[in-house]
């Protein structure tokens, strides 16, 4: 892997990181009544655009990279939900997710053109 790549890739992370930290906070905001939190919210996901559009900057492909953000995104927001507010989760629902993940991670497993980005 080019070290550009793993710069893109390390900057989506840090994006999906701040989206989820936004989410999150939105329910702390309780529909934007709680002016810190909604703070919290915008900078977060504030964030979360300017790392991802940084890391298109490093090569990542728009939709391997939007893919992997949404998906991992959804993925960690339903398991810290759990963790944080208790929402439930089924079986089932917990098999999705599975699913999800090993879907927007074989998106970054792809074949790569000569220069090292998706192809």
């Amino acid at each position: 892997m080019r070290p550009e790549t793993a710069v893109g890739l390390l900057l989506l992370a840090a994006s999906i990181v701040c989206e989820v930290a936004g989410t999150m906070l939105l329910h702390a905001s309780q529909g934007f009544s709680s002016p810190l939190a909604s703070l919290g919210v915008l900078a977060g996901y504030g964030t979360s655009i300017l790392l991802f559009s940084r890391a298109l900057r490093y090569g990542l492909t728009l939709g391997i990279a939007y893919g992997t953000l949404t998906g991992c995104g959804l993925v960690a927001a339903t398991l810290a939900s759990t963790v944080l507010f208790g929402d439930p989760i089924a079986p089932l629902q917990f098999t999705g997710l599975a699913l999800i993940l090993l879907g927007a991670l074989t998106l970054q497993t792809g074949p790569r053109s000569a220069d090292g980005t998706a192809g």
